[in-house]
């Protein structure tokens, strides 16, 4: 048994880490656009006979992202048009920085707001990509969050204040 597992209360899963599994029509396409637009790096890519990506691993620092490659008959055997997309967060260190490298990636295409700060601390931008998924990069700069008149900040290891 390593140190960490005898650390970890008994009834506390040894979570290692999460990564989002992303569906693509054409992820050949989908792994190209990523590692250009954002900047993330390819771990591993499995490819059929004709070289298309079935399914690949890129790498966002040390988070992992799974994407696939599925065609309209996995949809359509779901009972579904086609996926529906989800909101993924990307930290960041600079936000700005990872917007101008966004917006010179794609040109003329670029139709994304500016960072702007939020109540929580955060600098964030969001973009869609050709999947139709959200990435929202998220510069957290400050641990104060202005809430509105009468919201409460409970943290799970402080107990709630009436």
């Amino acid at each position: 048994m390593s140190s960490t597992e005898a650390d970890r209360p008994e009834n506390e899963p040894g979570y290692l880490g999460l990564a989002p599994y992303l569906y693509y029509a054409d992820a050949t396409e989908a792994v190209a656009w990523l590692v250009r637009v954002f900047g993330f790096t390819e771990e591993v890519r499995f490819a059929d006979g004709s070289g298309e990506v079935f399914q690949a691993t890129l790498c966002a620092g040390p988070a992992k992202i799974q994407l696939a490659g599925v065609g309209p008959e996995y949809w359509q055997a779901k009972g579904v048009d086609g996926p529906v997309g989800q909101l993924n967060i990307v930290y960041v260190a600079d936000a700005d920085a990872q917007y101008e490298r966004v917006r010179a990636a794609l040109g003329d295409d670029a139709d994304i707001d500016a960072p702007q700060d939020q109540p929580y601390g955060a600098r964030v931008f969001t973009v869609s990509d050709i999947g139709g998924n959200s990435w929202t990069f998220w510069q957290q700069f400050s641990d104060t969050v202005e809430l509105p008149s009468g919201w409460k900040e409970v943290r799970a290891d402080e107990p709630a204040m009436e």
